[in-house]
């Protein structure tokens, strides 16, 4: 009986923390074949809507000026440490009921404001300045940038706070407190859908319908698509450009605040890190679906998420960026302009 116990604890730490071991659930007989599937099919959904959020940054800097901003997940791991400093001075993680609610909305729109605020001044004091020189250039500015960022990262896991370890190692992982309780919001046979999965269905879902409708509908919109097309001739038509670049990169920001945030609780540990893969997976994705193109970026994250969801369950995670990389090449092979990008003649 105490055997039987502990291995349905067993499986249910398992579904809750997302183990990459759920494939041996099947093979053990807890779990079927159809429902570690779906188990790993909604894992993989909840994860690649944040990888999406994330993409649509590099692709609307990319879409508009032409630029990989690799600083981009460094950014967002930044916008994580930030978060968690909110949560541990304001104790948000004590907060409860209605209170605990709005702790969350704070710290979600805190986030958003900060990582574009800081993604609007990296492109203010770094790209700007070079817009007209060689993009190489402005590569290069942006590893640098990167790398910044990165060092900030660790410096800052050393303050001294209580979130922090009181700031004894920098360059350890940080626990990222439970903002939103993993406990089952619902449950189909063993399949387990988690208040966390609710919880980025619930903030990606309206962010992309925003998005969406901002873009295609509104003046702003209108504006960042005539200066994709044609920054010279937008800028004849009466169009700020540089205005409209540095709205690009506050939005792309603001959604990679909100990206982070979600990622943190879904996972519950940060580090100065973090940012590689998560940048790594958004790129990856947004040259998948077709970069420059917002809905590609879309379905370029999904892919990926539900790629390495698949890849954890069924493979050993080792294989996991082999498995996705390889992906990633052979549709390049077939398909160089990404699933959804347009095909463009170069002007000779």
């Amino acid at each position: 009986m105490q055997q039987t116990v502990a291995a349905a604890e067993f499986l249910a730490a398992c579904a809750l923390s997302r183990v990459d071991a759920v494939g041996g659930f099947a093979r053990d007989g807890l779990l079927s074949s159809q429902e570690v599937f779906t188990q790993q099919l909604v894992t993989g959904l909840s994860n690649g809507m944040i990888i999406a959020l994330i993409a649509i940054g590099y692709t609307m800097v990319y879409g508009i000026i032409e630029l990989i901003n690799f600083a981009h997940g460094d950014l967002c791991m930044l916008g994580a440490y930030f978060a968690l400093t909110v949560v541990g001075a304001l104790g948000v993680d004590q907060w409860a009921g209605t209170g605990g609610m709005m702790g969350l909305v704070l710290v979600l729109v805190g986030t958003a404001a900060f990582c574009g605020s800081l993604n609007w001044s990296i492109n203010r004091l770094a790209y700007r300045p070079l817009r007209k020189a060689s993009k190489l250039s402005l590569l290069v500015s942006a590893i640098g940038a990167s790398f910044i960022l990165v060092n900030l990262g660790l410096f800052w896991g050393g303050l001294p706070m209580d979130v922090f370890a009181d700031g004894t190692s920098s360059a350890a992982p940080k626990a990222f407190p439970a903002l939103v309780s993993a406990a089952p919001a619902a449950q189909i046979g063993d399949v387990i859908y988690s208040r966390t999965d609710l919880l980025v269905l619930c903030v990606t879902l309206p962010l992309m319908v925003a998005l969406t409708y901002l873009v295609r509908f509104t003046k702003l919109g209108k504006a960042m698509r005539a200066v994709a097309q044609n920054p010279t001739g937008a800028s004849l038509m009466g169009i700020d450009v540089e205005r409209v670049i540095g709205a690009s990169f506050f939005i792309g920001g603001s959604l990679g605040g909100f990206a982070t945030v979600v990622y943190s609780l879904y996972n519950q540990t940060v580090s100065f890190q973090m940012g590689y893969r998560m940048g790594m997976d958004a790129f990856i994705a947004a040259v998948l679906g077709g970069i420059g193109n917002l809905p590609g970026a879309v379905l370029g994250g999904i892919l990926i998420g539900v790629i390495r969801s698949m890849s954890d369950g069924y493979l050993e995670a080792r294989w996991t960026n082999t498995v996705v990389f390889g992906i990633l090449i052979l549709i390049l092979v077939f398909r160089p302009s990404g699933l959804l990008g347009a095909k463009l003649r170069e002007k000779v």
